[in-house]
């Protein structure tokens, strides 16, 4: 099983939860639907990973505010990478079939350590390639804000304690190559609560 790492602990997600379509401004930015409905996925525990590795199909990353879930409630932040098989996706889409060749691939979702954190409103994240501002949201430009998105997600799934929860990704999508360096920040009404340097790996 792989770890993340969640009040300096190593823990055992079963499984992470991912909400796709949820800024307006990726959704455009795609050129997709603005849904009528919380879209969700998951990716298993086979995805996860501490490191940055580029994919050898073209891909694209994806910077997302991510919780961590104990007892049925949002008990911790990280900052999460959602990397995407672009060419695979737009197949399935096209002929209306799953994502998970795309989404659920190995070490296609990159995590950060999380904190504990008892309030999941006000929270924004930034994404640097090589010092470059490339990403930047926060929870008010979320369609569906973070409470919302567990209890929609518990509708359906049983969430054990430390899966975790993707929140979707603002606009500013794209690719890296290797040895870039990649930074991701967490802040909590603009206090930084999380820093994460990776180097891409081959």
């Amino acid at each position: 099983m792989n770890y993340v790492i969640f009040n300096s602990q190593k823990v055992y997600p079963t499984k992470i939860v991912c909400v796709g379509r949820n800024y307006v401004e990726h959704i455009r930015e795609l050129n997709n639907e603005i849904p009528e409905d919380i879209v969700l996925f998951i990716k298993p525990n086979s995805s996860i990973s501490l490191e940055i590795y580029k994919p050898k199909k073209t891909f694209r990353y994806e910077g997302e505010i991510s919780f961590i879930i104990k007892e049925g409630k949002i008990a911790g932040v990280g900052f999460g990478i959602d990397l995407t098989l672009v060419e695979e996706q737009e197949k399935a889409k096209k002929k209306g079939l799953p994502w998970e060749k795309a989404k659920a691939f190995d070490k296609s979702a990159v995590f950060s350590e999380f904190i504990p954190i008892e309030d999941a409103t006000e929270l924004s994240m930034e994404l640097y390639i090589n010092n470059s501002l490339r990403q930047k949201g926060d929870t008010s430009l979320m369609i569906f804000k973070p409470e919302e998105i567990l209890k929609n997600a518990q509708k359906y799934f049983s969430l054990e304690d430390y899966d975790i929860i993707m929140t979707g990704t603002p606009k500013g999508v794209g690719s890296f190559d290797i040895d870039d360096k990649v930074l991701g920040k967490i802040l909590y009404k603009d206090k930084l609560l999380i820093k994460k340097e990776w180097t891409v790996l081959g």
